[in-house]
Parts: C-alpha cells; sequence; structure tokens
C-alpha cells in the first residue's frame, strides 16, 4: 500500500549527487540530527511551505522496510494543525532505499509505485528520467510536453509523455500545437497507460507510425558470463553507436550526418540525472557491442544493447547484458528493467535472461 510509503522532497541536482555518494545526507541530519521525510497524505504541506510554486523536484519515494536507522514521528512546525506529526529519519538515506523518483507537479495527481509493483517502478523510472533531464516540461492533458531544443531530432527529448488516458484526437490537437510552436521537425508521443492500444490504432489510422513496446523487468542479481565486458568512459562507445545509427537510419538522406551527431551527443544527458554506467566489449581494441546501465536509486533500467552485425553469434550481447546486471546488483538495486519491441526477437532474448513482461507501452511519430 502507498500508506506503508515515506516520501522526501528534493531538489533534481541533489538527488544526481547522492547517487554517486550512495546515501543522501541533507543539511538537516546535521543542524537538527534527521532527514525530513513525510507521508503521501502531507507531502503538499512542506513542499507548499519551503518550495512555494515550485513543479521542478521530485519525490524520492522510500520503502521504510528498508531503512536501517530509526525513523520516529514527531512534531512539525508550531504552524502545523494540533497533532500533525511528520517522519523524521535519524541517520543518512540510503539511496537503496529508494525504491521510485517521482516528479513533483502540482496539482497533478501523484502515482507512487509500490515496492513490488515491478511494472509501475519502471513506468516511474522513464517518467522520471526524460521529465528530469529536459530543458523544457509544459503540461498537455494527460501528461506532460518535453521540450530540449538543442537535440531537435531526438524523439526521446521532444515529444509528448502521457501517463494518464487521453483520446488520439486530443494528442494529435495537442502534438502539433506544441510541436509548431517549437519547430519540431517530428511528431512524437509515448503512451504509458494500460490498455494503450486502441488509442495509438486510432492514430496509426490518422497517419501516425505506431510501435507497441513490452516493459520487462527481473530482479537484480549478479550473472555470469560478463568477463568480456568491461565498463568505459562514454566518449569510447561514441564510434560504435555513429556507426549504428548510420545502419539503422539510411532513409534519413542528407540530413544523416547531422541526426546521427545529436543521437549520439544527446547520451550525456542521461548521467545528470541518474548513474550511468557504459558497458562495451572490444574484439581487437575496436568496440563491437555495447549496452547502458541506469541507476535511479534500488531501480535499474539496461538501455541500448547492441552488437555490430559483423560481430553476431559471439555472446557479446550476452555478455554485456550479464555486466550490467552484474553491476545493478553490486549498486544494491534489487530490480532491473527495459523496454523492447513487442513484435521484435529481442524481447524473447531477453526472456531467456530471466526477464518477464509485467507491461506494455505504446509509441507513435509523425512526419510534419
Amino acid at each position: 500500500m502507498s500508506g506503508d510509503l515515506l516520501l522526501h522532497l528534493i531538489e533534481p541536482a541533489d538527488w544526481r549527487r547522492a547517487l554517486s555518494t550512495g546515501v543522501l545526507r541533507p543539511p538537516s541530519l546535521d543542524s537538527s540530527g534527521f532527514v525530513h521525510m513525510s507521508t503521501p497524505e502531507q507531502v503538499h504541506l512542506p513542499a507548499e511551505r519551503l518550495f512555494p510554486g515550485r513543479r521542478d523536484l521530485v519525490l524520492l519515494v522510500v520503502d521504510p522496510a528498508r531503512l536501517t536507522d530509526p525513523v520516529r514521528f514527531e512534531p512539525g512546525v508550531p504552524a502545523d494543525a494540533d497533532g500533525t506529526l511528520y517522519p523524521h529519519l535519524y541517520g543518512p538515506l540510503p539511496v537503496t532505499a529508494v525504491i521510485a523518483t517521482v516528479p513533483y507537479r502540482p496539482p497533478s495527481p501523484l502515482r507512487l509505485p509500490t515496492t513490488d509493483d515491478a511494472l509501475g517502478r519502471a513506468l516511474a523510472f522513464y517518467t522520471s528520467l526524460v521529465v528530469r533531464r529536459a530543458v523544457g516540461v509544459g503540461d498537455v492533458a494527460g501528461g506532460v510536453a518535453v521540450l530540449d531544443p538543442d537535440f531537435p531530432y531526438s524523439r526521446d527529448n521532444n515529444g509528448l509523455l502521457l501517463t494518464e488516458p487521453v483520446d488520439a484526437a486530443t494528442i494529435e490537437a495537442a502534438a502539433e500545437e506544441v510541436g509548431a510552436n517549437a519547430g519540431w521537425p517530428h511528431l512524437s508521443v509515448e503512451m504509458m497507460w494500460p490498455d494503450a492500444a486502441a488509442t495509438a490504432a486510432e492514430l496509426a489510422r490518422r497517419g501516425w507510425n505506431t510501435e507497441g513496446n513490452v516493459v520487462m523487468a527481473r530482479p537484480a542479481g549478479p550473472v555470469p558470463g560478463g568477463e568480456r565486458a568491461e565498463v568505459v568512459a562514454q566518449s569510447e562507445a561514441h564510434q560504435f553507436w555513429d556507426r549504428s545509427w548510420r545502419q539503422s537510419l539510411p532513409e534519413v538522406g542528407a540530413q544523416l550526418d547531422g541526426v546521427v551527431a545529436q543521437l549520439v551527443g544527446r547520451e550525456h544527458l542521461n548521467d545528470r540525472v541518474v548513474a550511468v554506467s557504459d558497458v562495451v566489449v572490444r574484439e581487437d581494441g575496436r568496440v563491437v557491442a555495447s549496452g547502458q546501465l541506469r541507476i535511479d536509486g534500488a531501480t535499474a533500467a539496461v538501455d541500448s544493447v547492441l552488437t555490430d552485425p559483423a560481430a553476431q553469434g559471439r555472446g557479446y550481447g550476452n555478455a554485456v547484458l550479464a555486466h550490467a546486471l552484474t553491476l545493478a546488483a553490486e549498486a544494491g538495486c534489487d530490480l532491473v528493467v527495459l523496454q523492447a519491441a513487442a513484435d521484435d526477437w529481442p524481447r524473447h532474448w531477453y526472456a531467456r535472461l530471466g526477464f518477464e513482461v509485467v507491461g506494455s507501452t505504446w509509441a507513435a511519430d509523425r512526419a510534419v
């Protein structure tokens, strides 16, 4: 139940620093001896008092069973109603106790996943990552529009991110309005609510390209077979990504150089908000396979596992994934998630490696 969860409201940059150190030590820990926390029902009170009007913060969703220091419910400030007690954590907050981060954008309703809700945690991960790394965020029906004018060709960085049901006509109108104002070369929508297939089908009838994705998850744990893989500075994977994008986007034509440069260049944005490890396998010193592990508290996500076509069949993809899963376990994560195309073979490969389908999402795009 969400009532068993505790929340901590935080600046995104402060949370990213905590991911690097493994614990969150806000100033109150030194000045008052504890970390201020809230229940879901009362978090709006400190938010209004400390951060009036702010909509760029995140909520850390904490599983109290993972805390080793005591939590005591105590009075807040004199202005609070009589009997109002807040949870105070008498010790630093371990990042592994944080099962999700959720953008705090009142008055939008809170969607707080529980510890055992793999789909909810996965969707919270993907939503929060996209919102936190965006240059601009605006409200639209069913969710938000995210914008980054530095990477206009990236659909991941410019589009609608919808978490509540919306009909196709409303989506199309919102995408066209935002896209026209932002000068997007494409319109892009992520539909991240259950049973979005009917809306995706209607968008397809309206001329949109649509794709169904499955959300998959497995418990974190060390996996043998990753010895051939290594973590490298992200720049060492750039040439491999460049080759891979050029092979998959031949239809782009004269704009190919600019598009590929943006798709490669955007990746550093992820590490600004979550902890990123770029995992590769080399052959004769040349990167021939790669993948990215993104860690946000106790939840990790695997993304962009790729192998050079000339090097396929040698187990390099398995090595990348095994190494990433081991890293997630060593970081103290308990859940690893990913997204895969619903109608393509990689989902079956992931299933053989212990991932199970826990839900689905839909994506749609259309040229302007």
